[in-house]
């Protein structure tokens, strides 16, 4: 009767440890989710200001293109537009696609660390009887 009751203690524990590890589990998926929506959100932000800023540049130019008085102006005017567009856009994709990485890296974090946690925990030998 001893072993039966040492057995069910270390059953009900066994299962008291499951639920709480699965309760951190979904913990850790709900602040990576929070946190790559938020990201995300902040990405949307910043890609958007970037199309801007390209438009009121193309309109600036278009403007600047409206009063030429020779060809060669107009060349020139939009040489220097379309090398100021490729820098401003090539900078611009550099910066969002380091802040992608970093939202990619915050946002699987806490599932990493789960992952980690449970290599560390099912590794070890367990006792339940």
């Amino acid at each position: 009767m001893d072993q039966i009751t040492r057995g069910t203690e270390g059953f009900y524990k066994a299962t008291e440890e499951a639920v709480e590890f699965s309760r951190g589990n979904l913990e850790a998926l709900t602040k990576a989710t929070q946190t790559y929506i938020t990201g995300l959100q902040d990405l949307s932000k910043q890609a958007f200001a970037v199309m801007q800023g390209l438009n009121e540049q193309a309109v600036a130019n278009a403007k600047a293109l409206a009063s030429v008085k020779s060809l060669k102006e107009a060349a020139e005017i939009q040489a220097g537009f379309a090398k100021a567009q490729l820098e401003k856009s090539m900078a611009e994709a550099t910066k969002l696609n380091e802040a992608a990485f970093k939202l990619a890296e915050q946002s699987s974090a806490p599932i990493a660390a789960r992952m980690t946690l449970a290599v560390e925990k099912f590794s070890r030998p367990t006792n339940l009887v």
